[in-house]
């Protein structure tokens, strides 16, 4: 188990949401102060706050993944194919690791079938983006 799977563990223990605890636990790989990464997953927290929508860790990786690969050059923006592929690498392998994308069924909430809970949602959000950029 890496470092960053063990931290993100410990900070969702201490309160972080999934996506918060993926997003603070891989800031070594982005020139982003954990502060901000803290404050600009927030919203993702519960699949985007509702449990409607896509787990709260792999959005936290996805954040990370445009973090890292995206050249920024806003006059000259040709990063965003290359950044779309990791991210649909992310987000197919967590799905195949998960079962799912989507927060409420992973939680099982309409079948009360619970097919990842958030500790493990965390470890796989934190492997999809260590596959990606280790």
């Amino acid at each position: 188990m890496s470092e960053r799977i063990i931290l993100a563990d410990e900070l969702h223990r201490k309160g972080y949401s999934c996506s918060q605890s993926v997003a603070v636990a891989c800031a070594d790989f982005v020139d982003v102060p954990k502060e901000i990464l803290f404050r600009a997953t927030e919203g993702f927290g519960a699949g985007m706050g509702t449990m409607d929508g896509v787990c709260g860790a792999l959005t936290g990786g996805l954040l990370i993944a445009g973090l890292k690969n995206s050249t920024g050059n806003l006059d000259n923006p040709k990063s965003k194919a290359s950044t779309m592929k990791i991210s649909k690498a992310m987000l197919t392998g967590f799905r195949e690791k998960c079962g799912s994308i989507i927060c409420r069924e992973l939680k099982g909430v309409d079948t009360g079938k619970m097919l990842c809970p958030c500790p493990e949602c965390i470890r796989h959000g934190v492997e999809v983006v260590e596959e990606n950029f280790v």
